[in-house]
C-alpha cells in the first residue's frame, strides 16, 4: 500500500464524501479506485483482452468470428481465452456469443 496526498477543490471533494457514503460504506481509497477503473475503461484500456486461444475441432459448421468465412465441420478454428488486462482494444465485457477465429484471423491479430 502507499499513502499519496491530494488537494482537491471544494466541489470535487464534496463529491467524493457523496460518493463513498453512499456507494463504498465511508471508504474513498476503494471509491477513488473504483473511478480510476471505470475511468481506465471509458478509454479503452483496461478490460477484458485477449491472452491466448484454445483450439476447437468443429462438430458443425462455423462462421469466423472476425472475418465471418464459412468453415466445415472437422475443420479447426480457435476460442479466445480473456483475462483482465489493459490495451486499446480491451472489452468492457467478455462476449456472450460464440467467438471462434480462424487461423488466418488469430496471426493476423495483435497481441
Amino acid at each position: 500500500m502507499k499513502r499519496l496526498n491530494f488537494t482537491f477543490d471544494d466541489e470535487t471533494s464534496e463529491l467524493l464524501d457523496q460518493i463513498s457514503e453512499a456507494y463504498y460504506h465511508g471508504n474513498k481509497s476503494l471509491t477513488v479506485r473504483a473511478a480510476l477503473e471505470s475511468l481506465a475503461t471509458h478509454l479503452g484500456h483496461a478490460g477484458w483482452v485477449i491472452s491466448g486461444y484454445a483450439p476447437l475441432l468443429l462438430d458443425h459448421q462455423e462462421n469466423c468470428h472476425s472475418c465471418g468465412k464459412t468453415y466445415p465441420e472437422g475443420d479447426i478454428l480457435y476460442r479466445p481465452v480473456f483475462k483482465r488486462g489493459h490495451a486499446p482494444g480491451a472489452l468492457e465485457n467478455i462476449p456472450k456469443e460464440d467467438w471462434l477465429d480462424c487461423p488466418t484471423c488469430v496471426e493476423q491479430r495483435p497481441s
